[in-house]
Parts: structure tokens; C-alpha cells; sequence
């Protein structure tokens, strides 16, 4: 056999293995689908911040995790974790809400590139952490810095709670959800 005809085999063979592997991946992925399709029903969408938030937990601190509405980095995703925990995720326009023991603690976000923040949470205080997307090589680049209370509030009337699919097991329920049975 000539090498060109090698080729053509080999590449005859792999097409082959690649169809039926497609073929098997479908086939293995369908009964996955309806089930996919539910969970995404479920998802029920944040409402904006309402005018009073609930009280920080008894010996807890608050952290305000918010990120404006703006169109640089839209369709990048902010995921806020601590170390590998992932803590949420907020597209623009949303916020959270991590009421946690006082402490020391890093959070950290990561597309191409990992941004850290590093802050002191204590108790009965409420703290602001701003996330923003800056350009990248290939994707937006997430930024955590601190924020204030004042600049959380020049935007409140623009953010709604995130996403419940967006929303970690620490984090506090959507405060302008009504309450279960309601």
C-alpha cells in the first residue's frame, strides 16, 4: 500500500470511530435531556434589592458581593470562591449576600487570569466587595476590590439577587424572594 492510501484508510477509520462515538455519546446523552431541561425550568430568576435587607445573623459578619449592570464583560461571569469553594457567580447586574464568622478570609476569582482579596470580616459589620470585568487575552478578566456602602447604593436600584442555579450553600436566600408559603 502506498502511503496516500494508508492515509485514506486511517483517515476512512477514525471518521468511522468518530461517527459512532458521536452516535453512542447522543444516545447515552438523551435520557440526561429531559432531565436538563427540568432543572433549567426551575430556575428562578433574582429580584432587585429591596429597600430593607434582613439583619446580619447573631455573631456573624456580612459581605455585599455586587456587580454593576455594565457592558464591558457582560457575558462574563463573576464566580467568587474561597480557595476551591465556589462561593456564587453573578453575570452583571447582580448581587449576593455571605453573612460569615468573623475572621480573616481569600476570595478569589478566575478566568485566564486569578484576582485575590483578602479582608478581615467582623461581627455586626457589613463589608462591600465590587466585582469587574476587565479585558483579557482571550476572555474578560474578573477584578474583586472593596467597595462602600455609598457606591453600593448609587446602584442598588439596578442589581437583582443572582440567579437561584447561581447561588452557593452559604449563600443568603434572595432577600426579595417572599417567604416559603407565601
Amino acid at each position: 500500500m502506498t502511503i496516500n492510501r494508508l492515509y485514506r484508510a486511517a483517515t476512512g477509520l477514525s471518521a468511522c470511530l468518530m461517527l459512532a462515538g458521536g452516535v453512542a455519546a447522543t444516545a447515552q446523552e438523551t435520557p440526561a435531556a429531559p432531565a436538563a431541561a427540568e432543572a433549567k425550568a426551575k430556575k428562578v430568576e433574582g429580584r432587585p434589592v429591596p429597600e430593607t435587607l434582613p439583619p446580619i445573623a447573631d455573631g456573624k459578619g456580612r459581605i455585599i458581593f455586587w456587580r454593576s449592570g455594565t457592558m464591558m464583560g457582560g457575558a462574563i461571569g463573576c464566580g467568587v470562591n474561597i480557595g476551591t469553594e465556589r462561593i456564587s457567580a453573578m453575570g452583571a447586574g447582580h448581587y449576593f449576600i455571605l453573612d460569615l464568622a468573623p475572621g480573616a478570609y481569600e476570595f478569589n476569582a478566575k478566568s485566564e487570569a486569578k484576582d485575590v482579596l483578602n479582608t478581615e470580616v467582623e461581627a455586626g459589620e457589613t463589608s462591600y466587595v465590587k466585582c469587574t470585568i476587565r479585558m483579557g487575552m482571550m476572555v474578560g478578566r474578573p477584578n474583586l476590590s472593596p467597595s462602600t456602602a455609598e457606591e453600593f447604593g448609587e446602584k442598588r436600584k439596578g442589581l437583582k439577587y443572582v440567579d437561584s442555579d447561581d447561588i452557593g450553600a452559604k449563600v443568603m436566600p434572595d432577600p426579595g424572594a417572599a417567604p416559603a408559603g407565601k
